[in-house]
């Protein structure tokens, strides 16, 4: 690796296990989407969630996402409450199957769905359409829980299944329990960038043995039972290899000591932060919330000048956000309608001049031009926040030497 502090890479286990199941695959064959890694690392997968669920380990979390709203019986011209403040991989499973994404605005503490908008939203559409959203889809923000209460309150209440969307929530928990297991089904994340990754890859949370089957028949092309193939339904090839299985069942023997150091560096921020004016670090807003702080956020107050804000916006940017595999589209113009404002933008140009990596906060869904004809029931929450909002580098690789650097830039940065 370079001297440059990344957002957040996934850390090998310290014995070395990935190689050690990875090899187990080559030397038995088991070079395929399924096999004893894959059967394994679900094992550990539902000891981890606990609660009696089952789970399926897939090919991404957005395989998750999708598979569960099929399960979940969505169809075209149906429709599903989503939370706007997200990843663009929470909304677009929707669209595979011709259903259109309602999107639902967050609280101001957690930063996730609120709940009161959430009923509003459940009453307006059944007045506008006549009939029930089919699915309520809650995001844990760069792993804040939501308010799992009142969100399967409100669902119960009007008979609608939860998808929940833990992909960046790995090990949070509300009041104590695990996220994606309160909603009828839960999706998990192990992308290159997760609190423990596969390099690549997923798992969907079930809740019971007849569910677990039905998921895995359509990750597996929904094949029946006969001497040749036979497809009954369209079914997915989204298992998840015995490869990157073999990785997972290693994260997992790290799993906990990943998310304490994330909590740590947290703490730190916190404690490095506290007396820089302008500069807040999201918190847990009270004892309910356990946040596995995936990703360390801040906000900037408008007012705080940052150096070489005057020139924010000025060149259009030539990379994506992520890389993009090296295939963008160059922009039109340096600035949206909805972006974040010129001091955390220069902060961000001043972080990186440093060799830190920052990013923005995710620009809300119902801001995206793809989405601009989307139902939305919005609060201005999640549009202001990302006006303000800022990603720090938080993974395994970040030392406490990393941050106490990164705060002093931070320092440094401020006119």
């Amino acid at each position: 690796m370079s001297n440059r502090i990344y957002l957040c890479l996934a850390h090998m286990s310290e014995a070395g296990l990935e190689q050690k199941y990875i090899q187990e695959a080559f030397d038995t064959n088991w070079v395929v989407p399924l096999g004893p890694n894959v059967n394994g690392f679900e094992k550990d997968l539902e000891d981890f969630v606990g609660q009696d669920k089952r789970v399926v380990a897939l090919s991404a979390g957005t395989a998750a996402v999708h598979l569960a709203l099929i399960a979940c019986g969505v169809k075209p011209g149906d429709e599903v409450l989503v939370q706007s403040f997200t990843f663009c991989a929470s909304s677009h499973p929707i669209t595979y199957l011709g259903a259109t994404p309602v999107f639902v605005d967050s609280e101001k503490d957690s930063w996730n769905m609120d709940p009161d908008l959430l009923e509003e939203a459940i009453k307006d559409r059944i007045a506008k359409t006549g009939k029930k959203p089919k699915a309520i889809v809650p995001v844990a923000l760069y792993g804040m829980p939501y308010d799992a209460d009142r969100i399967m309150e409100i669902a119960n209440l009007y008979d609608i299944p939860v998808v929940e969307d833990a992909a960046e929530g790995f090990g949070s928990r509300w009041k104590g329990q695990v996220l994606g297991t309160f909603g009828k089904y839960g999706v998990l994340s192990f992308n290159g960038n997760k609190m423990i990754t596969t390099s690549g890859g997923g798992a969907l949370i079930t809740p019971d043995e007849d569910s677990w089957r039905e998921i895995m028949m359509y990750a597996t092309q929904y094949r029946e039972s006969y001497p040749y193939y036979q497809h009954e339904k369209i079914g997915y090839n989204y298992r998840m290899s015995n490869i990157c299985a073999g990785i997972g069942r290693g994260q997992m023997t790290v799993a906990n000591d990943h998310i304490n150091h994330h909590k740590h560096v947290f703490e730190l921020y916190k404690e490095l932060l506290k007396d820089v004016k302008g500069i807040e670090v999201h918190s847990n807003p009270d004892e309910r919330y356990d946040s596995n702080f995936w990703l360390n956020t801040i906000t900037i107050d408008e007012n705080v000048k940052v150096k070489g804000q005057e020139n924010a916006y000025k060149t259009v940017v030539q990379g994506a956000v992520g890389g993009a595999a090296g295939v963008i589209h160059v922009a039109d113009s340096a600035t949206t309608d909805c972006q974040p404002n010129d001091n955390v933008e220069a902060m961000r140009v001043y972080l990186d001049q440093k060799g830190i990596e920052a990013r923005p906060l995710w620009k809300p869904m119902h801001k995206q031009p793809v989405y601009k004809d989307a139902p939305a029931y919005v609060n201005g929450v999640s549009e202001s926040l990302f006006k303000v909002g800022m990603c720090l580098p938080s993974g395994p690789y970040v030392s406490d030497e990393d941050v106490r650097y990164i705060v002093n830039c931070i320092k440094e940065a401020i006119a």
